[in-house]
């Protein structure tokens, strides 16, 4: 009975590490959602939930960074070369969370977005 109970529990923390990692599609529909969400869902399990710290902390590198190039791709527009940019990162923030929840949820203990800046250790 003790097993059926754990496994219950791995696919509960399965679950919220992908809902962390979904939540950040928040920024779809509010301006900040995509950031405040995944980062109050990480500081509430990080203690409770198995890779939550180190997953939390991917997901907020990964919106920080995203943050930075949006700003650096705005002012590139100017230009004409921020534009291809900005939809890059766009799709980048829709396709990324999706991908690297499916991974979350099918119990892959190390994600790593690509491009991210280290701003949390």
């Amino acid at each position: 009975m003790e097993t059926n109970y754990q496994e219950m529990n791995l696919k509960e923390d399965r679950q919220m590490l992908m809902l962390m990692h979904l939540s950040q599609l928040l920024n779809l529909v509010t301006a900040i959602g995509g950031i405040v969400v995944p980062i109050v869902l990480w500081q509430m399990k990080k203690d409770e939930i198995k890779y939550m710290d180190e997953q939390g902390k991917a997901v907020v590198n990964f919106q920080i960074s995203l943050f930075l190039y949006y700003i650096i791709s705005g002012m590139l527009a100017f230009i004409l070369i921020g534009i291809p940019l900005l939809i890059i990162l766009a799709l980048t923030n829709i396709v990324l969370p999706i991908i690297y929840g499916i991974k979350a949820n099918n119990g892959e203990q190390v994600i790593k977005y690509p491009l991210t800046i280290t701003f949390i250790k």
